[in-house]
């Protein structure tokens, strides 16, 4: 499937929800800022599928990241963002979402699995209560977004 196709509201989400539930499918979801890609993001997504049949991913719109980060993020619009994420082959779906949490959109799809990163521990992991299960992800050490960042203005001439 085209990454396009991938990019649902949730009007389009429930719908595909509803037909992969029908046809015994495990729902499985995870979330992030997704801003620029790397190792760290694609080894949760492969952790997260490997959960369940479908990965359904929360992407945080441009104004949530904003108010979580600062004003200088995200470097990526969400328009590129949720295009790159649907391209990788454990993604099933993605969705945006413009609250600081995904509280509301994991309340709406009510995932069999939810996925987050081992820096949370299970208790504090939002939507949890939607959720059959909750899976947690060992963090792959000095993989994040930020020290992306950070390591390119080291090494800039500019």
């Amino acid at each position: 499937m085209k990454a396009k196709n991938k990019i649902l509201t949730k009007a389009q989400l429930l719908t595909f929800l509803k037909n992969a539930r029908k046809a015994g499918k495990k729902i499985v979801f995870t979330n992030g800022c997704f801003d620029i890609l790397h190792a760290g993001h694609v080894s949760i997504l492969e952790f997260a599928k490997s959960k369940g049949d479908i990965l359904v991913l929360g992407v945080n719109s441009d104004s949530s990241i904003k108010r979580l980060k600062g004003p200088s993020r995200p470097i990526n619009k969400q328009a590129d963002r949720t295009h790159v994420a649907a391209a990788l082959e454990a993604v099933d779906a993605v969705v945006l979402f413009h609250e600081d949490t995904p509280f509301n959109l994991i309340k709406l799809i009510k995932p069999d699995v939810l996925v987050k990163g081992a820096d949370y521990s299970v208790d504090k992991v939002v939507g949890r209560e939607f959720a059959g299960k909750v899976a947690l992800f060992p963090i792959l050490k000095g993989r994040s977004t930020t020290n992306v960042i950070k390591k390119s203005k080291i090494n800039c001439s500019c």
